[in-house]
């Protein structure tokens, strides 16, 4: 019986499309004007799409640009919006986690430049998460403790990235909490400001 309800559920969620263009951005337009200088993130080229997107059907990028998922409930593939739910439980990682690591020279990249990976995530109740990365010799921000509660985009930005780096960002659970689901992680460019 338990069974058939589960099942039910499970079939609910799947059949559900979730809009990934609706997701609460943590960092605006204006954060970029206020949080950084001109001067810290012009570094081109400059693009409006993502550089790669990487999502439970797309788990390799360029190069060494891939997924790693530590401890997932379910990596579903096939719902109408895939996806992988997660959940704490100690592990010998520290908890569940999304990682993506990220090559900029295997894309043509050929400057030092600065990247933001963004993790379209998604909590019913609030979930403490951390965020982390590594920018090969570069900087991070918007790294530490993080609440996810309902659907947002939570960034790291790795800042003056080498061409040849081999870098990353992840999102992790590191304490009892409730499940989260991660979608897709976006690896982008900064907007554009141009200073008057």
């Amino acid at each position: 019986m338990l069974g058939d309800a589960s099942e039910a559920a499970a079939d609910s969620f799947d059949d559900r499309r979730v809009d990934l263009t609706s997701f609460e951005k943590d960092l605006t337009v204006a954060d970029w004007a206020t949080k950084y200088r001109v001067g810290d993130v012009v570094q081109g080229p400059w693009f409006q799409r993502p550089i790669d997107t990487i999502s439970p059907t797309k788990t390799i990028g360029k190069g060494r640009t891939n997924l790693t998922l530590g401890e997932p409930d379910i990596l579903q593939v096939d719902a109408a919006t895939p996806y992988a739910s997660l959940s704490y439980r100690p592990t010998t990682a520290g908890g569940p986690f999304v990682s993506v690591h990220f090559e900029p020279a295997a894309y043509g990249i050929t400057t030092v430049g600065t990247y933001v990976i963004a993790f379209l995530l998604e909590a019913a109740s609030p979930v403490a998460l951390v965020a982390g990365g590594y920018a090969g010799g570069g900087t991070l921000s918007g790294t530490g403790n993080k609440t996810l509660s309902g659907r947002q985009t939570v960034s790291v930005v790795l800042g003056g990235v080498p061409a040849n780096g081999k870098v990353n960002a992840m999102i992790q659970q590191a304490s009892p909490g409730g499940s989260w689901t991660w979608y897709s992680t976006s690896i982008e460019y900064p907007p554009l400001l141009i200073q008057i």
